[in-house]
Parts: C-alpha cells; sequence; structure tokens
C-alpha cells in the first residue's frame, strides 16, 4: 500500500531548551507536543494516535499517554535509535491510510546534558543481551570508536581526507549561526575543525555532534482533518526503511542502510535525487553524513569527499542545501534520536518558515533522514520524503 499523499503533517515544534535542568523527561514530552498541536491548531482531545521511541520513561508509550491523558485507538512506540522518529512519520502515515487513525502525535525528548551522560565516550552496547555484548564489551568500544573506524575505512577505500570531512561541519556552521537556540553560533573554518583535538581517529573533537538536552514533535493527519485546518500542511510522499547487519563481523563500514531506504522512499514518491530542494541528513558525525549522502544517491560511492568539499550543502551557494538549522553538529541532538529534527526543519523549509538567510527558494521537496544504532555496528535507516500540499 503507497502512502503517497494519504497523510500530511500539520504541525511541527522544536523544544528552544538546550539545557533542561529542573525539567523531568514526561514534562519535555509534554510541552513539545503541545507546542506541535498548537502549531497544527489542534488540541491533545483530538489526537487518536500516540508515537514514541526508547526515549520515552517507563513504559514508553503507554506511561507517556497516561502523563498526557492521551485517548487513543492506537500506539507505536517502535525503537530503531536515531532513525526511529523519521519511521515513525511513514508508520503514522501508514496507519491513517488504513484507517487506524486520524491525528498522530509524535514525541521525543531528552536530557543527556542535564544528566551529565558521556554519550560519545563510555562503553557503548545494545543491552546486556545483544549477541555481541559477551564478545566486545570486554574492550570498551564507545560511539566514537565505532564511527572513527568507519571513518577510518572510509579514507582508506576512497582517499577522503580529514580536510573534506571537516567541510560538512562548515556548512552546519553557516547555518547554525542565524539560529538564535543553536550551541555553535559563528561559522567554522576546516582550519578550526582539523586542528580541534583528535577524539578518535580520525575523527576531531568538531567532527562529533553537540551533546543537548530538548526534543521535538511532530503532528500527522489524514486529507480529512487538513481541510478543517488553517495552518499551511506538508504531504508524505514516500517512505522507505532498512537494517544493516553485523554479519559476525563480515560487513562493510563504507556504506549504510540509506543504501536500501533511500530507494524505497524514492519509489514511492515518484521522484529521484536530483529532484530534491532540501535535505535533513542525521549527523551523529562528519562521515555519518558522508556516506549517507552517497548511499541516497546524491553523489558517487567514494565520490562524497569531493561533493561537500565543493560547499554543496550550503545554503544559497551548493546544490543540495543541508540542515539549516545547524542539525546535530552545531545545534540540537537530544536523546541519541536526531532523526525528529530533521523532520521538523524540513517542514519549515517547505513552509517557507526556515531562517531568511538560510531559506531555500521556492522549496517543493525535501528529505529527511535518520540514523540509528551505529555506523561500525547494526544500524537501521529511515527515509522520508516531503512536498507540499500541492506536490
Amino acid at each position: 500500500m503507497s502512502i503517497r499523499g494519504k497523510a500530511y503533517i500539520a504541525g511541527a515544534y522544536e523544544h528552544p531548551i538546550r539545557n533542561a535542568v529542573g525539567r523531568s523527561l514526561p514534562q519535555l514530552h509534554a510541552e513539545v507536543a503541545k507546542g506541535a498541536l498548537e502549531d497544527a491548531g489542534l488540541t491533545k482531545d483530538d489526537v487518536d494516535a500516540y508515537y514514541c521511541a526508547g526515549d520515552a520513561p517507563g513504559l514508553g508509550g503507554l506511561s507517556l499517554a497516561d502523563y498526557m491523558g492521551l485517548r487513543l485507538k492506537h500506539i507505536d512506540s517502535t525503537e530503531i535509535g536515531g532513525s526511529s522518529y523519521v519511521a515513525h512519520v511513514g508508520h503514522a502515515a501508514a496507519a491513517i491510510a488504513a484507517g487506524k487513525c486520524q491525528v498522530a502525535l509524535i514525541t521525543l525528548a531528552g536530557r543527556p546534558k542535564a544528566e551529565g551522560m558521556p554519550t560519545g565516550t563510555r562503553p557503548r552496547t545494545f543491552g546486556p543481551d545483544a549477541p555481541e555484548t559477551g564478545f566486545e564489551f570486554s574492550y570498551g568500544t564507545t560511539v566514537t570508536n565505532m564511527y572513527g573506524m568507519a571513518a577510518m575505512r572510509h579514507m582508506y577505500e576512497f582517499g577522503t581526507t580529514s580536510e573534506q570531512l571537516a567541510w560538512i561541519k562548515v556548512a552546519a556552521s553557516h547555518h547554525s549561526q542565524h539560529n538564535e537556540h543553536a550551541i555553535v553560533r559563528k561559522v567554522l573554518t576546516v582550519e578550526d575543525v582539523v586542528n580541534s583535538p583528535m577524539i578518535s581517529d580520525p575523527l576531531h573533537r568538531l567532527d562529533c555532534c553537540v551533546i543537548t538536552d530538548g526534543g521535538g514533535a511532530l503532528v500527522v493527519v489524514s486529507p480529512e482533518v487538513v481541510k478543517d485546518l488553517k495552518r499551511t500542511c506538508i504531504k508524505v510522499l514516500g517512505h522507505g526503511e532498512s537494517p544493516k547487519h553485523q554479519m559476525g563481523g563480515r560487513t562493510d563500514l563504507t556504506f549504510t542502510g540509506a543504501r536500501w531506504s533511500g530507494p524505497r522512499a524514492f519509489e514511492e514518491a515518484g521522484v529521484k535525487p536530483s529532484d530534491i530542494d532540501y535535505a535533513s541528513i542525521y549527523d551523529s558525525f562528519t562521515i555519518t553524513v558522508l556516506e549517507t549522502l552517497e548511499d541516497l544517491g546524491f553523489c558517487e560511492k567514494g565520490q562524497g569527499g569531493q561533493f561537500v568539499s565543493d560547499g554543496n550543502l550550503i545554503s544559497g551557494v551548493g546544490k543540495l542545501p543541508f540542515n539549516t538549522d545547524g542539525g546535530g553538529l552545531c545545534n540540537n541532538h537530544p536523546a541519541n534520536r536526531g532523526g525528529m529534527t530533521k523532520v521538523v526543519e524540513a517542514v519549515r523549509q517547505l513552509r517557507d518558515e526556515a531562517h531568511p538567510k538560510v531559506q531555500v527558494p521556492d522549496c517543493q521537496i525535501a528529505l529527511a533522514h535518520g540514523t540509528g544504532g551505529s555506523l561500525g555496528t547494526r544500524m537501521g535507516s529511515a527515509t522520508v520524503i516531503l512536498g507540499r500540499e500541492d506536490t
């Protein structure tokens, strides 16, 4: 069943807070829910479906639905890391198309900064019962280690350089300077990035995302609901998702699950990479963006370094403006599930509500992509393609 045109994003909201000391996790979820519903011109009493992921406390969606007083007939707590909230848009659209619900609320919230979580440098496992834990935990693998391995392999295979990776951070900073809520408010140079401290060779500190609190929310609705709203709504055109497995260690670190999720989304939307006016790409690290751009077909495999160093990601300059809010690299990265904010900024672009300095002129079709897990281990990818109401 195709979801093209079967659902619309009516509300989108990003929490302005970056340090949530004094706020609870449920409170953050409720605040972003309120923001997105008000943006759509709806109330919590209109909501009949709720979506969240592993950032939700307690019993996940059940706990938060109770906390917010939601009366539901559909609920989904799919957890696939940073790709969860991009996948939720597709899942909500499919549920609406199937008649399961009319108004789906999706919320994300996190407090890693307030809680002092060393998210990039602590030993990383996917639970005590994960198949590989007994083999790998003793070696103390961390998030940055695993992304560093992927970056090093890409460099070995294709000649990618640290300077080329740095252009991704530079592009993000060109955009974040205009975002009053962003952590990084100055334009960085390639030299700034490559001269920052090495974290996990070849990734420097400025190749890594910021760590913040905050969150975001979306409201996905049926075409029937859209008719009664005064808000500009954004059409869901296509969606794809796919895991990438470890294959018992026989895995290629130079590509992501976007190799499969992207083509599925493009096919359902009836568009191709060259039709995309704006792209929101999950950016936990610069290498995440580079590999994803290649796998989504915006450039040939191995040519990502040249593509980004040509300035193609900078709004007003390049072919493919990306992460015009500053993204996870410079703006906001709550709860290690940055896919939510990628969809929010894509909605802003399609509504002509991005900052005037980074707004893509006549933005008609946008792509948002989330990466879950890790490039160095198992991972999930989700891609959604969005368009204006008349697309």
